[in-house]
Order: C-alpha cells, then sequence, then structure tokens
C-alpha cells in the first residue's frame, strides 16, 4: 500500500482465513509437549474435522494450550495447577511461542536473583513465591529443544516457518490469565453547561 509507517497499512490490511489456516498448519506442525517432545508433526494430512474437534478442545494459555477438561470447559480460568503450565501434562507449545518462552526463563532467573536477596519474609512465603530449578530447568530444556527443531530445518523451511510465525503472532490475542483488572474511568468529555 505504499505507507511509510507500517502501522497505517495495519489499519488497512486483514490478513486471510486461508493465509491465516496455512501459517498455523506451519507452526503447528513444529509443536512439543512439556518436555520438548514434537508432539504434531503430521498438522497438513488433518481434515477440517480434526482441525476444528482440537479447536473446541484446548484453550489458549501462556506459552502454549492446555487440554485439561476442566479448564477448557471454563475458558482458561480454572487451572488445577495455577498456571505452571511447563509442569502441566496438557500443556502444548509451538514454535511461535519461542519469545515468549524466553521472555518467562528471564523473568523465572530475574525472581529467583530478587528472592534471594529479600530477607523480609517468612520462610514458607520466599518458597511459595521462589521459582524452583525443575521449572527453571523445564523452561531451558523446552527452548533449546524448540531451538534444536529450528536448526535442523533448511534454510527455506526455516523462512516459511518465521513468516507463519509473524502471522500468527499477529493474528493471536493476548491470553488472560483471569486476574482482576481496573479499568480507568472514561473522561467526561462534555462541557458543564451553564444553568
Amino acid at each position: 500500500m505504499d505507507h511509510r509507517q507500517l502501522d497505517t497499512t495495519q489499519r488497512y490490511y486483514r490478513v486471510g482465513e486461508k493465509r491465516r489456516r496455512e501459517a498455523v498448519e506451519r507452526v503447528t506442525a513444529m509443536q512439543f509437549d512439556r518436555h520438548g517432545n514434537r508432539v504434531w508433526r503430521t498438522a497438513k494430512r488433518l481434515l477440517d474435522s480434526e482441525h476444528a474437534r482440537r479447536a473446541v478442545g484446548e484453550v489458549s494459555v501462556p506459552y502454549g494450550g492446555c487440554t485439561e477438561p476442566s479448564n477448557v470447559a471454563a475458558g482458561g480460568h480454572d487451572c488445577p495447577v495455577r498456571f505452571r503450565c511447563v509442569g502441566c501434562g496438557h500443556f502444548r507449545t509451538d514454535v511461535s511461542y519461542l519469545p515468549d518462552l524466553e521472555g518467562y526463563l528471564a523473568d523465572l532467573l530475574r525472581s529467583r536473583e530478587r528472592l534471594a536477596a529479600f530477607v523480609e519474609a517468612d520462610d514458607w512465603a520466599t518458597t511459595e513465591a521462589l521459582p524452583s530449578d525443575e521449572e527453571i530447568t523445564r523452561v531451558r530444556r523446552l527452548i533449546r529443544r524448540v531451538r534444536d527443531d529450528l536448526e535442523d530445518l533448511t534454510d527455506e523451511d526455516r523462512t516459511q516457518i518465521q513468516e507463519a510465525i509473524k502471522l500468527v503472532r499477529r493474528s493471536r490475542g493476548a491470553v488472560s490469565l483471569g486476574m482482576p483488572h481496573v479499568r480507568r474511568p472514561l473522561l467526561d468529555i462534555r462541557p458543564e453547561r451553564p444553568a
């Protein structure tokens, strides 16, 4: 569209369903479980009904998707393990979540260092808030497996995956953890009228 800024183009440009589906299939072919094992290598062979069935049986969670039935039924607001997704057998992620996983690992490491220096809390509170070594190790292993699988691709396949990732990330909405939030009050833009 020849705009100077990408933001202007994004207001007009909408990704078509066919292109989005191709991107999702390409990214989903590189899906991993919590141990870093590939779980869906044959995404292109699935029928339309299988896509629909899978979408109904999964809910978006931070860093991937959840197939735990009570959490799916509650729209992602009833996680039995309190959003410790990488430790749950119902968790799935894919290559499009790699930047999020890397950010999560950095947050875990920062939290661990910050809590190690914090001495004004009871032991039980510090222990509860401290990220476990197992969680940090699991996230590191998962990131390494996703990166290794990306490196094993040909240059052409890697380029196609990167394009698909951009498309999937753009079309993916934010995942709500069900945390309460306070909206800012709307400003009254009407001027006061004299009586």
